[in-house]
């Protein structure tokens, strides 16, 4: 993705090793230890599945806590990036903003992030994908998760 331009639809990350190495694997692992117990229930059978489906659960939460941990980053960089770009009604407010809020004005330009802001805060869009979706300078993020 470096050499491309970072938009809408090409925000997310995808780790290759992560996602379709890692994540299948596991997966395998889980169904082959599940068709283990036919062969006949035993505590090593039952010990391999447990083990199996901790690892999926780590897995998960490894990559949920990296981006509940990047979203704490995003929403203090944009109190900051807020604190320098809006108008003082809109300083009084920031701490209306909530974090999805604050994760689709991140791509926003500076030029544009005050209103932006002031239509997020006055219509009351909640959700990160509509707000980026508005965003017509996007700005790129390329130290995601």
């Amino acid at each position: 993705m470096s050499d491309q331009e970072q938009s809408l639809k090409n925000h997310t990350r995808l780790v290759p090793i992560y996602h379709y190495v890692a994540a299948p694997i596991l997966l395998v692992n889980v169904g082959w230890t599940i068709y283990g117990l036919f062969g006949g229930i035993s505590f090593q059978a039952i010990r391999d599945m447990l083990v199996a489906i901790a690892l999926v659960i780590t897995f998960l939460f490894a990559r949920l806590f990296a981006l509940a941990a990047q979203d704490r980053v995003i929403r203090l960089e944009m109190r900051l990036r807020m604190r320098e770009l809006l108008p003082d009604d809109l300083q009084a407010r920031i701490n209306d903003f909530t974090a999805l809020q604050m994760v689709g004005l991140r791509f926003a330009s500076d030029a544009e992030l005050p209103a932006l802001a002031r239509k997020v805060i006055n219509d009351n869009i909640t959700a990160s994908t509509p707000i980026k979706k508005m965003v017509t300078d996007w700005q790129a993020d390329d130290c995601r998760v």
